[in-house]
């Protein structure tokens, strides 16, 4: 785990970050002592969460077309 002091954090803000998602975590030290910890959020959303597509179909039309290529 990588620990940066404050004013390194502040100056190179992109690398910590970079470095956070890569390894997991980074720490960050102030010169009083206290220590903060810099990780990245994991995303909420599933990775099969996608837009729709707008196909001007009706239900029964794509009910048809699933029952057609099921007989095939």
């Amino acid at each position: 785990m990588t620990t940066y002091t404050f004013s390194e954090a502040r100056q190179k803000l992109s690398s910590v970050l970079e470095k956070a998602r890569t390894q997991g975590e980074v720490l960050i030290k102030r010169k009083d002592g206290s220590i903060f910890v810099v990780k990245p959020m994991s995303s909420k959303r599933s990775p099969l969460d996608v837009a729709g597509v707008n196909v001007n179909l009706s239900a029964k039309e794509i009910v048809d077309i699933v029952r057609e290529i099921r007989e095939r």
